[in-house]
Protein backbone atom coordinates (compact mmCIF):
# COMPACT_ATOMS: atom_id res chain seq x y z
CA UNK A 1 0.00 0.00 0.00
CA UNK A 2 1.03 3.57 -0.58
CA UNK A 3 0.81 5.66 2.59
CA UNK A 4 0.56 9.32 3.44
CA UNK A 5 -0.08 11.83 6.18
CA UNK A 6 -1.32 15.40 5.87
CA UNK A 7 -1.75 17.82 8.76
CA UNK A 8 -1.82 21.54 9.43
CA UNK A 9 -0.03 20.95 12.73
CA UNK A 10 3.63 19.94 13.00
CA UNK A 11 4.32 16.59 11.32
CA UNK A 12 5.86 15.51 14.64
CA UNK A 13 2.78 16.58 16.63
CA UNK A 14 0.72 14.07 18.61
CA UNK A 15 -1.75 12.79 16.00
CA UNK A 16 0.63 12.39 13.03
CA UNK A 17 3.36 11.02 15.30
CA UNK A 18 1.04 8.21 16.37
CA UNK A 19 1.29 6.85 12.82
CA UNK A 20 5.01 6.14 12.96
CA UNK A 21 6.62 6.79 16.37
CA UNK A 22 6.88 5.30 19.83
CA UNK A 23 7.82 7.84 22.49
CA UNK A 24 7.68 8.19 26.24
CA UNK A 25 6.50 11.78 25.73
CA UNK A 26 4.62 13.53 22.96
CA UNK A 27 6.90 16.52 23.54
CA UNK A 28 10.07 14.69 22.43
CA UNK A 29 9.69 16.07 18.91
CA UNK A 30 13.45 16.70 18.63
CA UNK A 31 16.48 15.73 20.70
CA UNK A 32 16.53 19.01 22.65
CA UNK A 33 13.36 17.92 24.46
CA UNK A 34 14.70 14.54 25.54
CA UNK A 35 16.37 14.45 29.00
CA UNK A 36 20.16 14.30 28.56
CA UNK A 37 20.32 10.94 30.32
CA UNK A 38 18.01 9.41 27.71
CA UNK A 39 19.33 10.90 24.47
CA UNK A 40 21.67 8.01 23.68
CA UNK A 41 18.97 5.38 24.09
CA UNK A 42 15.79 7.17 22.92
CA UNK A 43 15.24 8.54 19.44
CA UNK A 44 13.22 11.71 19.15
CA UNK A 45 10.01 11.65 17.11
CA UNK A 46 11.49 13.47 14.10
CA UNK A 47 14.36 10.97 13.81
CA UNK A 48 11.92 8.08 14.00
CA UNK A 49 10.01 9.56 11.07
CA UNK A 50 13.17 9.79 8.95
CA UNK A 51 15.06 6.66 10.05
CA UNK A 52 12.67 4.01 11.32
CA UNK A 53 9.84 1.90 9.95
CA UNK A 54 7.16 2.70 9.04
CA UNK A 55 8.16 6.38 8.93
CA UNK A 56 10.86 6.19 6.29
CA UNK A 57 8.50 4.35 3.93
CA UNK A 58 5.66 6.90 4.11
CA UNK A 59 5.19 8.20 0.57
CA UNK A 60 3.62 11.57 1.38
CA UNK A 61 4.42 13.71 4.42
CA UNK A 62 2.96 17.22 4.60
CA UNK A 63 2.46 19.69 7.42
CA UNK A 64 4.50 22.05 9.59
CA UNK A 65 7.38 21.72 12.04
CA UNK A 66 10.62 22.57 10.21
CA UNK A 67 12.24 23.54 13.51
CA UNK A 68 12.35 19.92 14.65
CA UNK A 69 14.15 18.83 11.47
CA UNK A 70 16.94 21.46 11.54
CA UNK A 71 19.88 22.19 13.84
CA UNK A 72 20.08 25.19 16.15
CA UNK A 73 22.52 26.94 13.80
CA UNK A 74 20.19 26.69 10.79
CA UNK A 75 17.94 29.63 9.95
CA UNK A 76 14.41 28.90 8.82
CA UNK A 77 14.15 29.52 5.04
CA UNK A 78 10.86 31.40 5.33
CA UNK A 79 10.83 32.91 8.83
CA UNK A 80 14.20 34.62 9.24
CA UNK A 81 13.76 35.24 12.96
CA UNK A 82 13.46 31.51 13.67
CA UNK A 83 15.93 28.65 13.61
CA UNK A 84 16.08 24.94 14.19
CA UNK A 85 16.03 23.23 17.57
CA UNK A 86 18.08 20.10 17.02
CA UNK A 87 21.18 19.76 19.22
CA UNK A 88 22.76 16.95 17.19
CA UNK A 89 23.65 19.29 14.32
CA UNK A 90 21.71 17.25 11.79
CA UNK A 91 19.47 18.38 8.96
CA UNK A 92 16.89 15.61 8.77
CA UNK A 93 15.47 16.82 5.46
CA UNK A 94 18.86 16.28 3.81
CA UNK A 95 19.12 12.89 5.52
CA UNK A 96 15.66 11.99 4.19
CA UNK A 97 16.61 12.95 0.62
CA UNK A 98 19.91 11.03 0.79
CA UNK A 99 18.17 7.91 2.07
CA UNK A 100 15.65 7.96 -0.79
CA UNK A 101 18.43 8.50 -3.36
CA UNK A 102 20.39 5.59 -1.91
CA UNK A 103 17.33 3.36 -2.44
CA UNK A 104 16.89 4.55 -6.02
CA UNK A 105 13.64 6.39 -5.26
CA UNK A 106 12.47 9.70 -6.73
CA UNK A 107 11.88 12.11 -3.84
CA UNK A 108 11.24 15.83 -3.52
CA UNK A 109 11.14 18.27 -0.61
CA UNK A 110 9.11 21.49 -0.77
CA UNK A 111 8.63 24.18 1.85
CA UNK A 112 6.16 26.68 0.38
CA UNK A 113 2.89 26.73 -1.53
CA UNK A 114 4.44 27.78 -4.84
CA UNK A 115 6.78 24.80 -4.80
CA UNK A 116 3.90 22.47 -3.93
CA UNK A 117 1.90 23.70 -6.91
CA UNK A 118 4.80 22.72 -9.20
CA UNK A 119 5.09 19.15 -7.89
CA UNK A 120 4.73 16.52 -10.61
CA UNK A 121 3.05 13.68 -8.75
CA UNK A 122 3.44 11.32 -11.71
CA UNK A 123 7.23 11.22 -11.42
CA UNK A 124 7.68 10.99 -7.63
CA UNK A 125 7.83 8.08 -5.24
CA UNK A 126 8.09 10.24 -2.11
CA UNK A 127 7.10 13.81 -1.28
CA UNK A 128 7.83 15.79 1.87
CA UNK A 129 6.32 19.24 2.31
CA UNK A 130 7.05 21.16 5.52
CA UNK A 131 5.51 24.60 5.22
CA UNK A 132 6.13 26.33 8.57
CA UNK A 133 8.59 26.44 11.43
CA UNK A 134 5.82 25.26 13.76
CA UNK A 135 2.12 24.79 12.95
CA UNK A 136 0.63 26.15 9.74
CA UNK A 137 -1.33 29.41 9.99
CA UNK A 138 -4.99 29.38 10.93
CA UNK A 139 -7.20 29.56 7.84
CA UNK A 140 -8.47 32.98 8.99
CA UNK A 141 -4.92 34.36 9.02
CA UNK A 142 -3.62 32.63 5.92
CA UNK A 143 -3.25 35.04 3.00
CA UNK A 144 -4.49 33.61 -0.28
CA UNK A 145 -1.29 34.12 -2.23
CA UNK A 146 1.65 32.08 -3.51
CA UNK A 147 3.57 32.83 -0.31
CA UNK A 148 0.83 31.62 2.03
CA UNK A 149 0.66 28.18 3.58
CA UNK A 150 -1.22 25.58 1.54
CA UNK A 151 -4.63 24.67 2.92
CA UNK A 152 -5.52 21.20 4.16
CA UNK A 153 -7.64 20.76 1.03
CA UNK A 154 -4.74 21.70 -1.26
CA UNK A 155 -2.38 19.30 0.48
CA UNK A 156 -5.03 16.57 0.36
CA UNK A 157 -5.42 17.00 -3.39
CA UNK A 158 -1.69 16.55 -4.04
CA UNK A 159 -1.48 13.65 -1.59
CA UNK A 160 -4.22 11.71 -3.37
CA UNK A 161 -2.60 12.39 -6.75
CA UNK A 162 0.62 10.90 -5.39
CA UNK A 163 -0.93 7.87 -3.71
CA UNK A 164 -3.50 7.01 -6.35
CA UNK A 165 -0.75 5.71 -8.64
CA UNK A 166 -0.22 2.61 -6.50
CA UNK A 167 -2.23 -0.32 -7.96
CA UNK A 168 -2.28 -2.00 -4.55
CA UNK A 169 -4.14 0.85 -2.87
CA UNK A 170 -3.30 3.48 -0.31
CA UNK A 171 -3.88 4.60 3.25
CA UNK A 172 -3.98 8.35 3.84
CA UNK A 173 -4.44 10.16 7.14
CA UNK A 174 -5.46 13.83 6.98
CA UNK A 175 -5.71 15.88 10.16
CA UNK A 176 -7.40 19.25 10.61
CA UNK A 177 -5.61 19.76 13.91
CA UNK A 178 -5.97 23.49 14.30
CA UNK A 179 -9.68 23.20 15.11
CA UNK A 180 -8.54 21.87 18.46
CA UNK A 181 -6.00 24.67 18.93
CA UNK A 182 -8.57 27.40 18.32
CA UNK A 183 -10.93 25.74 20.77
CA UNK A 184 -8.18 25.64 23.41
CA UNK A 185 -7.89 29.43 22.96
CA UNK A 186 -11.71 29.71 23.32
CA UNK A 187 -11.64 31.41 19.92
CA UNK A 188 -14.84 30.10 18.37
CA UNK A 189 -14.45 32.02 15.11
CA UNK A 190 -11.21 30.33 14.18
CA UNK A 191 -12.47 26.96 15.40
CA UNK A 192 -15.49 27.16 13.10
CA UNK A 193 -13.39 28.54 10.25
CA UNK A 194 -10.95 25.65 10.62
CA UNK A 195 -13.92 23.27 10.50
CA UNK A 196 -14.87 24.77 7.13
CA UNK A 197 -11.30 24.12 6.02
CA UNK A 198 -11.74 20.52 7.10
CA UNK A 199 -14.97 20.31 5.14
CA UNK A 200 -13.15 21.57 2.05
CA UNK A 201 -10.60 18.78 2.46
CA UNK A 202 -13.35 16.17 2.73
CA UNK A 203 -15.04 17.54 -0.39
CA UNK A 204 -11.71 17.52 -2.21
CA UNK A 205 -11.18 13.89 -1.29
CA UNK A 206 -14.70 12.91 -2.34
CA UNK A 207 -14.23 14.61 -5.70
CA UNK A 208 -11.07 12.63 -6.45
CA UNK A 209 -12.01 9.10 -5.43
CA UNK A 210 -14.70 6.62 -6.43
CA UNK A 211 -16.85 5.95 -3.37
CA UNK A 212 -17.65 2.52 -4.75
CA UNK A 213 -14.00 1.72 -4.15
CA UNK A 214 -12.96 4.07 -1.37
CA UNK A 215 -14.12 4.26 2.22
CA UNK A 216 -13.93 7.72 3.79
CA UNK A 217 -14.27 7.94 7.55
CA UNK A 218 -14.73 11.20 9.47
CA UNK A 219 -14.30 11.23 13.22
CA UNK A 220 -12.50 12.86 16.15
CA UNK A 221 -10.22 11.74 18.93
CA UNK A 222 -12.07 13.99 21.39
CA UNK A 223 -14.46 16.90 21.70
CA UNK A 224 -13.93 20.35 23.24
CA UNK A 225 -15.97 22.26 25.82
CA UNK A 226 -17.62 24.64 23.34
CA UNK A 227 -21.37 24.88 23.89
CA UNK A 228 -24.15 26.37 21.76
CA UNK A 229 -27.07 27.52 23.87
CA UNK A 230 -29.97 29.92 24.02
CA UNK A 231 -33.76 30.27 24.05
CA UNK A 232 -36.01 31.50 21.23
CA UNK A 233 -33.00 32.76 19.29
CA UNK A 234 -34.30 34.15 16.01
CA UNK A 235 -33.31 32.59 12.71
CA UNK A 236 -30.53 34.63 11.16
CA UNK A 237 -29.13 35.79 14.51
CA UNK A 238 -25.33 35.81 14.31
CA UNK A 239 -23.80 32.69 15.82
CA UNK A 240 -21.20 35.01 17.34
CA UNK A 241 -23.86 37.30 18.81
CA UNK A 242 -26.04 37.39 21.93
CA UNK A 243 -29.03 35.26 22.74
CA UNK A 244 -32.22 37.29 22.34
CA UNK A 245 -33.33 36.47 25.91
CA UNK A 246 -31.52 37.75 29.00
CA UNK A 247 -30.44 35.43 31.79
CA UNK A 248 -33.36 34.72 34.14
CA UNK A 249 -30.96 34.80 37.12
CA UNK A 250 -28.97 38.02 36.82
CA UNK A 251 -30.78 39.71 33.93
CA UNK A 252 -27.60 40.04 31.89
CA UNK A 253 -27.03 39.07 28.25
CA UNK A 254 -24.85 36.16 27.21
CA UNK A 255 -23.42 34.91 23.95
CA UNK A 256 -24.76 31.89 22.08
CA UNK A 257 -21.27 30.38 22.01
CA UNK A 258 -19.76 29.69 25.42
CA UNK A 259 -16.98 27.48 26.81
CA UNK A 260 -17.13 25.36 29.94
CA UNK A 261 -13.68 26.54 30.99
CA UNK A 262 -10.73 28.43 29.60
CA UNK A 263 -9.28 31.92 29.18
CA UNK A 264 -12.58 33.80 28.65
CA UNK A 265 -13.66 33.88 32.31
CA UNK A 266 -14.47 37.30 33.80
CA UNK A 267 -16.00 38.39 37.10
CA UNK A 268 -18.50 39.96 36.80
CA UNK A 269 -19.53 38.48 33.46
CA UNK A 270 -18.90 40.77 30.50
CA UNK A 271 -19.74 40.48 26.82
CA UNK A 272 -16.69 40.10 24.52
CA UNK A 273 -16.23 43.08 22.22
CA UNK A 274 -14.37 43.58 18.95
CA UNK A 275 -13.83 41.69 15.72
CA UNK A 276 -15.51 38.26 16.00
CA UNK A 277 -12.37 36.71 14.51
CA UNK A 278 -10.34 37.69 17.57
CA UNK A 279 -12.94 37.39 20.33
CA UNK A 280 -12.25 35.03 23.22
CA UNK A 281 -15.61 33.56 24.18
CA UNK A 282 -16.83 33.65 27.78
CA UNK A 283 -16.09 30.64 29.97
CA UNK A 284 -17.53 29.30 33.22
CA UNK A 285 -14.22 28.37 34.89
CA UNK A 286 -10.92 30.25 34.51
CA UNK A 287 -8.06 28.35 32.89
CA UNK A 288 -5.12 29.38 30.71
CA UNK A 289 -6.35 26.90 28.08
CA UNK A 290 -9.70 25.20 27.85
CA UNK A 291 -9.82 21.43 28.20
CA UNK A 292 -11.18 18.68 26.03
CA UNK A 293 -14.75 17.50 26.46
CA UNK A 294 -15.93 14.11 27.64
CA UNK A 295 -18.92 13.29 25.45
CA UNK A 296 -18.97 10.69 22.68
CA UNK A 297 -17.84 11.99 19.30
CA UNK A 298 -19.53 11.19 15.98
CA UNK A 299 -18.16 8.93 13.28
CA UNK A 300 -19.29 9.53 9.71
CA UNK A 301 -18.45 7.17 6.87
CA UNK A 302 -19.12 6.91 3.16
CA UNK A 303 -18.09 4.14 0.82
CA UNK A 304 -17.98 0.33 0.80
CA UNK A 305 -19.74 -1.26 3.81
CA UNK A 306 -20.04 2.12 5.54
CA UNK A 307 -23.56 1.43 6.83
CA UNK A 308 -22.51 -1.99 8.14
CA UNK A 309 -19.13 -1.17 9.62
CA UNK A 310 -20.30 2.00 11.36
CA UNK A 311 -23.63 1.81 13.16
CA UNK A 312 -24.60 2.17 16.79
CA UNK A 313 -22.10 3.02 19.51
CA UNK A 314 -18.59 1.62 19.82
CA UNK A 315 -15.27 2.38 21.46
CA UNK A 316 -12.60 4.30 19.54
CA UNK A 317 -10.29 1.28 19.44
CA UNK A 318 -12.83 -0.46 17.19
CA UNK A 319 -12.05 1.95 14.34
CA UNK A 320 -8.50 0.70 13.59
CA UNK A 321 -9.91 -2.80 13.05
CA UNK A 322 -12.27 -1.38 10.42
CA UNK A 323 -9.39 0.40 8.73
CA UNK A 324 -7.23 -2.73 8.71
CA UNK A 325 -10.15 -4.85 7.46
CA UNK A 326 -11.05 -2.62 4.54
CA UNK A 327 -7.44 -1.97 3.51
CA UNK A 328 -6.38 -5.61 4.03
CA UNK A 329 -3.47 -4.69 6.28
CA UNK A 330 -2.28 -5.74 9.72
CA UNK A 331 -4.21 -8.69 11.12
CA UNK A 332 -6.40 -8.69 7.99
CA UNK A 333 -3.51 -8.62 5.50
CA UNK A 334 -4.53 -11.96 3.95
CA UNK A 335 -8.21 -11.08 3.60
CA UNK A 336 -7.90 -9.90 0.01
CA UNK A 337 -7.21 -13.06 -1.91
CA UNK A 338 -6.47 -11.31 -5.22
CA UNK A 339 -6.08 -7.82 -6.63
CA UNK A 340 -8.85 -6.56 -8.88
CA UNK A 341 -11.09 -9.55 -8.20
CA UNK A 342 -13.84 -10.28 -5.71
CA UNK A 343 -12.29 -10.60 -2.27
CA UNK A 344 -13.33 -12.77 0.61
CA UNK A 345 -12.60 -12.52 4.32
CA UNK A 346 -10.31 -14.88 6.12
CA UNK A 347 -12.82 -16.67 8.32
CA UNK A 348 -10.10 -18.50 10.20
CA UNK A 349 -9.19 -15.41 12.22
CA UNK A 350 -8.71 -16.08 15.89
CA UNK A 351 -11.87 -15.54 17.92
CA UNK A 352 -11.33 -14.25 21.43
CA UNK A 353 -13.84 -14.34 24.27
CA UNK A 354 -17.29 -13.14 23.25
CA UNK A 355 -18.46 -9.60 23.79
CA UNK A 356 -21.72 -8.89 25.62
CA UNK A 357 -24.81 -9.19 23.42
CA UNK A 358 -25.24 -5.49 22.77
CA UNK A 359 -24.94 -3.12 19.84
CA UNK A 360 -22.49 -0.92 21.71
CA UNK A 361 -18.95 -1.82 22.63
CA UNK A 362 -18.38 -1.07 26.29
CA UNK A 363 -15.91 1.75 26.84
CA UNK A 364 -14.13 0.05 29.72
CA UNK A 365 -10.44 -0.56 28.99
CA UNK A 366 -10.88 -4.26 29.72
CA UNK A 367 -12.86 -4.66 26.50
CA UNK A 368 -10.18 -3.29 24.19
CA UNK A 369 -8.54 -6.70 23.73
CA UNK A 370 -11.91 -8.09 22.67
CA UNK A 371 -12.56 -5.59 19.89
CA UNK A 372 -11.06 -7.84 17.24
CA UNK A 373 -13.52 -10.57 18.21
CA UNK A 374 -16.34 -8.04 18.33
CA UNK A 375 -15.39 -6.77 14.88
CA UNK A 376 -15.27 -10.27 13.42
CA UNK A 377 -18.72 -11.11 14.79
CA UNK A 378 -20.17 -7.75 13.73
CA UNK A 379 -18.90 -7.91 10.14
CA UNK A 380 -18.23 -11.53 9.25
CA UNK A 381 -21.40 -12.90 10.84
CA UNK A 382 -23.45 -10.60 8.61
CA UNK A 383 -21.60 -11.99 5.57
CA UNK A 384 -20.92 -8.49 4.30
CA UNK A 385 -17.60 -9.51 2.93
CA UNK A 386 -17.57 -9.56 -0.82
CA UNK A 387 -17.27 -6.35 -2.79
CA UNK A 388 -15.22 -5.38 -5.82
CA UNK A 389 -12.23 -3.04 -6.11
CA UNK A 390 -12.46 -1.86 -2.53
CA UNK A 391 -10.55 1.13 -1.33
CA UNK A 392 -10.15 2.88 1.94
CA UNK A 393 -9.08 6.49 2.56
CA UNK A 394 -8.33 7.65 6.09
CA UNK A 395 -8.81 11.27 7.03
CA UNK A 396 -8.31 12.02 10.69
CA UNK A 397 -9.56 15.39 11.91
CA UNK A 398 -10.12 17.01 15.28
CA UNK A 399 -13.61 18.01 16.43
CA UNK A 400 -15.68 16.87 13.45
CA UNK A 401 -12.78 14.68 12.52
CA UNK A 402 -12.62 12.84 9.25
CA UNK A 403 -11.16 9.45 9.16
CA UNK A 404 -10.85 7.99 5.75
CA UNK A 405 -8.61 5.20 4.62
CA UNK A 406 -7.72 4.80 1.06
CA UNK A 407 -6.86 1.71 -0.81
CA UNK A 408 -7.55 1.27 -4.52
CA UNK A 409 -7.59 -2.05 -6.36
CA UNK A 410 -7.47 -3.05 -10.01
CA UNK A 411 -7.08 0.26 -11.85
Amino acid sequence: KATGLVTNTRITHATPAALYAHSASRFWEDDSKIPPSSRRTCKDIARQLIEELPGRNINVIMGGGRRHLMSTVTKDPEEADKEGRRLDGRNLVEDWLREKKRRGLQAEYVWNKRQLEKVNAKTLDHLMGVFASSHLEFEADNKRSSTSDPTVAEMTRVAIQMLFKNPHGFVLVVEGGRIDHANHYNNAYRALDETLGLEAAVMEAMSQVDLKETLIIVTADHSNVLTLGGLTTLRGNSIFGLDTILSDVDGKPYTTLLYGNGPGYTEPRTIPQGNPRDIIQSSAVPRLWSTHGGEDVPVFASGPLANILFSGTFDQSYIPHVIAYIACIGEYAKRCSTIGKTVTPNNSLQVCSAMPATSAVMSDDSTVSNHSSYFNRRVLKRNASSFHKQSCFLLLFHLLTTVGIGSKFGR
